[in-house]
């Protein structure tokens, strides 16, 4: 696996320490374990587990608890929740870009994606991120695949992502990959520039989740609403559901009407375990000096 920085490493290891404590705390009676509690059942020391978090998360073990509830997606909805018709008038993507990324991003043509990739090469390589190991692709325009690999297997996410271009070359060189991969999991910062492969209905609903802001979420039914298709909400969600480019395209931030998590590709776990990570670091940003 390509380390990203001399942290990343360290960061994909808190993520670990983190799922393990997800699964104590999804298997524990309300209101959850204590600090003492969840660190015997993971094995470590109280300060320890308390250090872990907050170096992942930039707040307590107990204020993590709660965000990784499916309480904290409703929540969520009700405080944060993003209205796309007006985000290009309030400028909340702008400001709100992940770890001040400068996102650029250009569709392929209708032909290229019927084409199932033929005629492309795309590279890949594996790559710490703060959710546990990731696969990224890229073709010579930009990253087209992240896919996450904790839930799924490293060779179930591969084909997985391998399938939406069959037609495609495919290389492992994750040299190439890792000023983009760099950029793109906060090992530093800089530009990342996506190339979006797909339908044009797909790319759509990918563009409307691009003007999500970090730390607010959507509906399916809002995404149907922007891009013009507001009886489309099923088809909305079959697109959110094949973004290739996971994180970056913020397919997480995409819950159901009533507040539900909905699906994810990648697994609910880590979907829950990015909607708290970006609610931590908004809290924690919006803290004052």
């Amino acid at each position: 696996m390509t380390e990203l920085a001399p942290d990343a490493p360290e960061m994909a290891y808190h993520f670990h320490i983190v799922r393990r404590a997800l699964d104590a705390i999804d298997a524990a009676p309300p209101p959850g374990p204590t600090l003492e509690e969840l660190a015997r059942e993971i094995g470590l020391s109280p300060a320890h587990l308390q250090r872990v978090f907050s170096r992942f998360a930039g707040v307590s073990p107990k204020r993590y608890q709660q965000y990784l509830t499916l309480d904290h997606a409703k929540r969520l909805l009700a405080e944060r929740h993003t209205v796309l018709d007006t985000v290009a008038e309030t400028g909340l993507s702008g400001g709100g870009r992940l770890h001040d990324l400068f996102l650029t991003w250009e569709a392929m043509s209708p032909g290229t994606y019927a084409a199932r990739g033929a005629g492309l090469t795309i590279r890949w390589g594996l790559f710490d991120s703060p959710f546990g190991p990731a696969i990224v692709m890229g073709t010579e325009r930009g990253i087209c695949g992240i896919g996450f690999t904790a839930e799924t297997g490293e060779a179930a996410a591969l084909a997985d992502l391998m399938s939406r271009w069959p037609e495609a070359t495919y290389l492992k060189d994750p040299a190439v990959l890792a000023p983009w991969a760099e950029a793109a999991f906060g090992a530093t910062g800089g530009d990342v520039k996506l190339a979006l492969i797909g339908a044009p209905f797909q790319i759509k609903v990918w563009e409307a989740l691009l003007s999500v802001p970090s730390g607010h979420v959507t509906t399916y039914s809002e995404i149907a609403r922007a891009i013009g298709r507001p009886k489309a909400v099923r088809a909305v969600g079959t697109a959110v559901g094949r973004n290739p480019i996971s994180w970056l395209i913020p397919c997480h931030r995409a819950l159901r009407k009533s507040g539900g998590l909905g699906g994810y590709h990648w697994g609910l776990p880590v979907k829950r375990a990015m909607l708290a990570w970006e609610t931590a670091s908004a809290e924690a940003g919006s803290a004052p000096d």
